[in-house]
């Protein structure tokens, strides 16, 4: 049956007039008719039941296949950057080669050079020109920026590569900040800010070398695109150029003139190192010099005693095997290859050789610098943890930049935990959201303390950095707990529930000795005094309204259920002595003004204990006492007032309740919660005492 009808339905050639008619002509009567239309009920409900699955699975597979796809870009993206590292790497090898051949046959030199460059200078007097006019121009362009006239006299060298319009953009909030003019000297970048009402002229803002500058390109996400990052250490700014031909440009131009001014300053250090011939001395006619000579020439057979060898063979490939190590990303390999020499030369004397073997080495650590420097930023991916940190950490740490090591992974670690928070999905429940919300921050905190205590061991200056951070972070993680606790106007008593769970998970990092409880009291003080003076004021409010309808009338709850359920309440609130103010049947010897007021005052009190510290006191005591004081005068004022003696008789009844029953029960659970008295709610209880003595004497504010 079922089978045969879907067949039928799904069949190409079906025709929905034919087949009704068809099904009214063989069926027997109105039963045969409605039986049918149910079977095809039932199998459309089935359809949409088939359906919904098959969406709600394809739309899971859909989220799975974007999120694999997402982890993919990023890790191309860090593929892409690795390729051109190694491209930098191989490039500058290859030119250090063609350097030590040229060295090798300077003829071959000068030809290579000549057929590479047709631009190249066929005389001095050419050369000369060509710089001043470079130089010419730097200067031109850099007389319209304010603040620099004393950048070019420092450096007769200096021309100018480059230069443009970017836009200056916020790291953290990708805000747009300033306008910028860059200009890309062959040693330096120099950005200039526009000035607002001078169409073409500059402020100097500030001067970056090339040595310790760092180029990344930032992926494109619309509509933030065509951007660059520039690594300087300790900071970071990101530009955005007009378009992508313009930001190509710059990344190219920056990268080949970083890779010149390293290949020109390495030649210069060769030139330096080359021995130069001692000048000749001329006669001197004292004869005082002659013992001077014979003791200089004493001291000579000594000092070329003290060779050192570095004909090892490990020690002459040691750059090349730097390289390789660098290109391979043997982080490790490398700084073995360091220690090995330093252990080497650490009792040998600091020759000319040596010298020139040191500034060799110290390019390459620059430049494995650079690499584990990059490794530790932020734009690599945030996934694996503190420990995907851990490898280039402790090599910088062995290269003796722990400093730099603890701030570039404290970095990395913050900008994980920033970026697990934003990824959180806001739920419907404040109280859900804030679990998760606890959860995912104090498990990073606490993986990466204990991280920071297995690479930092050794370091303990690093630690206070480590506290630094902790607040810091603690500050970012409070700003999206108010955000969504205080800010949307939670009650009193699901805020009260979320600050427990924080306070909670704070007390998780005693474990390894770090206490942060006063920082979260700290940051969360004002939000709390501001849910605490909110309800009070909506409590004070809601008193008053009722005292403005009060008849004074006993309380008739009409079922026993009723009553018992209000015993219970009463109870919780702390009232054990309720049923001497119980009657007859179902009728309660008080006002219903001050039942409903002693249950909000005592739910009142319950929620703040739960939120209470130190530095709430005086906030708490005080807003107790401008509850409490509203119900007492009203309380007071009636009583003055009335002159029925039968209700006069009543509220004195609803009087004495609230002097002796309530008051006591919220001064009691309020040294309960704190562990002090209050010593003015004690002088709030005396003072109505006197006042009920002597009710005509004393003046009261409705």
């Amino acid at each position: 049956g079922g089978s045969r009808l879907r067949r039928q339905l799904e069949s190409g050639g079906f025709a929905a007039g034919e087949y009704v008619k068809q099904l009214s002509q063989q069926s027997d009567g109105d039963r045969d008719l409605q039986e049918h239309r149910q079977r095809i009920q039932a199998l459309s409900e089935e359809t949409a039941q088939s359906l919904k699955r098959n969406v709600y699975q394809n739309y899971r597979q859909f989220i799975e296949t974007a999120r694999e796809i997402s982890y993919l870009e990023s890790e191309m993206y860090q593929l892409s950057h690795i390729l051109t590292e190694q491209k930098g790497i191989m490039e500058a090898v290859t030119q250090a080669l063609l350097l030590q051949a040229d060295r090798d046959d300077p003829a071959l030199g000068a030809r290579r050079a000549a057929a590479a460059d047709p631009f190249l200078p066929l005389s001095a007097k050419d050369a000369a020109a060509n710089e001043e006019g470079r130089q010419r121009t730097l200067t031109t362009l850099l007389e319209k920026v304010e603040g620099c006239r004393d950048l070019l006299p420092e450096s007769p060298g200096k021309y100018l590569v480059y230069n443009g319009d970017l836009v200056e953009y916020d790291a953290d909030h990708m805000a747009q900040i300033q306008r910028v003019h860059a200009f890309l000297m062959n040693d330096c970048l120099l950005v200039a800010t526009a000035l607002p009402n001078r169409r073409g002229a500059y402020r100097y803002d500030a001067l970056y070398p090339l040595d310790g500058l760092a180029v990344v390109n930032v992926k494109d996400n619309p509509p933030m695109k065509d951007m660059f990052k520039l690594l300087m250490f300790p900071e970071s700014r990101i530009f955005q150029a007009e378009n992508a031909k313009i930001k190509k440009e710059w990344l190219e131009v920056l990268e080949e003139t970083k890779r010149n001014r390293a290949l020109s300053e390495k030649r210069r250090l060769e030139q330096e190192a080359l021995p130069r011939p001692a000048p000749t001395p001329p006669e001197s006619t004292n004869p005082f010099d002659e013992d001077e000579d014979e003791e200089e020439e004493e001291d000579e057979p000594s000092a070329e005693e003290e060779v050192v060898d570095l004909s090892l063979e490990w020690i002459q490939e040691l750059p090349e095997d730097l390289d390789v190590c660098i290109a391979q990303r043997d982080f490790e390999g490398a700084v073995d290859l360091l220690d090995k020499l330093n252990e080497y030369l650490a009792d040998k004397p600091v020759s000319q050789p040596v010298k020139e073997l040191r500034a060799k080495v110290d390019e390459r650590v620059r430049q494995l610098t650079d690499v584990l420097v990059f490794e530790l930023s932020p734009d690599r991916s945030l996934r694996g943890g503190p420990r995907a940190t851990r490898r280039a950490v402790s090599q910088l740490i062995r290269l003796g930049q722990s400093t730099k090591a603890c701030e570039l992974f404290l970095k990395n670690r913050a900008a994980a935990v920033q970026t697990a928070i934003r990824q959180l999905r806001i739920e419907g429940a404040t109280l859900l959201y804030i679990h998760k919300l606890c959860h995912v921050f104090f498990t990073s905190l606490l993986e990466t303390a204990r991280e920071f205590e297995t690479d930092f061991a050794g370091n303990n200056g690093c630690y206070s950095a480590f506290v630094v951070w902790a607040r810091s972070s603690m500050r970012m993680f409070v700003d999206a707990f108010s955000k969504q606790v205080f800010d949307s106007k939670e009650s009193l008593s699901t805020a009260a529930e979320c600050v427990k769970v924080a306070k909670e998970h704070c007390k998780q990092l005693s474990e390894i000795g770090l206490d942060l409880t006063f920082i979260i009291h700290a940051l969360l003080v004002k939000d709390i005094k501001g849910a605490l003076q909110s309800y009070k004021d909506i409590i004070i409010e809601a008193t008053k309204h009722r005292n403005s309808e009060e008849m004074w009338r006993k309380m008739n709850l009409m079922t026993p259920e009723a009553l018992g359920k209000l015993r219970e309440e009463m109870r919780s609130c702390g009232v054990g002595n309720f049923d001497q103010y119980t009657g007859d049947d179902c009728w309660v010897n008080l006002s219903y003004t001050v039942v409903a007021f002693t249950k909000q005052t005592m739910a009142f009190l319950e929620e703040a204990l739960k939120l209470y510290f130190p530095e709430l006191h005086m906030v708490l005591l005080e807003s107790l006492v401008e509850i409490i004081l509203v119900a007492v005068q009203h309380v007071d004022y009636s009583l003055r007032c009335e002159q029925d003696p039968e209700k006069k008789a009543f509220i004195r009844q609803n009087a004495s309740f609230l002097y002796e029953t309530v008051l006591p029960v919220v001064e009691k659970r309020f040294e309960e919660g704190v562990g002090k008295p209050a010593k003015q709610l004690q002088d709030l209880r005396n003072a109505s005492r006197l006042m009920r003595v002597n009710p005509e004497s004393t003046t009261s504010v409705v």
